[in-house]
């Protein structure tokens, strides 16, 4: 349980560090410290992500931080997408789920590894329909998997906002806590939702901790060079993209051999 928690601060810190990645992190505490199942470990990743960022936006929105207008259209297509991802992840195998977030964390490093661009502030316009069109498959992908998505908001923020990264971080806090919760409803209203046996108790502890790591990330954030960050963590989920597709593949191939 020790290391539970500690991968709670994890997720928090991150989140307030770089408005995206802790997310990413939920479920393999789940999984792994929590021993929590699949299907279980990614309904209850939604809810402990959106209270983690929920509290972690408070300090950006106090210092004005967040672009609302982007909130509107990244947020509400986001929201709509997790609708629609938990939807139908409800049709799908745990492992299957746990491969589609293995390939999503290798893209999540891809993302961090990449130098970005330079990013003044929107100066330039870009179509809104890119715009809205990346927060609905952002969304997908959060009801599908459990994640906040904020490795995808962030860059989209930076590249089609043309944000500076503080403001894009608060902006991906407030996306990432609207999709995660509209998911999470979506996996209480589900048929499958009674046999789930959501523990709350577990996740109030988490976005309890977590929301501590997550203010500890917004005072480093003015003072830690991001980019390093962002490596380092860029390695990380290529190190754990490759423990879970290890750990998963078997369950794959021999739900595959049953059925044949």
């Amino acid at each position: 349980m020790l290391f539970a928690l500690l991968g709670a601060v994890l997720i928090g810190l991150c989140l307030g560090l770089l408005g995206s990645g802790g997310s990413i992190l939920t479920v393999p505490v789940l999984l792994y410290l929590v021993h929590m199942p699949a299907k279980l470990a990614i309904a209850c990743s939604l809810g402990i992500v959106g209270g983690i960022s929920l509290v972690g936006a408070l300090p950006y929105a106090y210092q004005r931080l967040v672009r609302w207008r982007f909130v509107l259209l990244l947020g509400l297509p986001d929201m709509l997408g997790a609708w629609i991802g938990a939807w139908a992840g409800e049709f799908m195998p745990g492992s299957l789920q746990l491969i589609i977030f293995a390939i999503v964390m290798l893209v999540a490093a891809a993302v961090m590894l990449r130098d970005s661009p330079p990013n003044p502030e929107a100066n330039l316009r870009h179509a809104g329909w890119k715009i809205v069109l990346s927060g609905f498959g952002v969304g997908l992908i959060v009801g599908v998997v459990g994640v906040g998505g904020g490795f995808l908001i962030v860059p989209a923020l930076v590249i089609l906002g043309q944000l500076m990264m503080r403001p894009a971080v608060a902006t991906s806090l407030v996306i990432i806590m609207l999709a995660s919760f509209t998911g999470f409803a979506r996996n209480l209203l589900s048929s499958s939702a009674q046999s789930l046996h959501i523990s709350w108790g577990m996740i109030g502890l988490f976005i309890l901790v977590g929301a501590l790591g997550s203010f500890a990330g917004h005072q480093i954030s003015a003072r830690m060079p991001h980019h390093q960050l962002k490596r380092l963590f860029g390695v990380f989920l290529v190190l754990m993209a490759a423990y879970i597709i290890w750990r998963t593949l078997p369950h794959v191939f021999r739900a595959r051999g049953s059925l044949t």
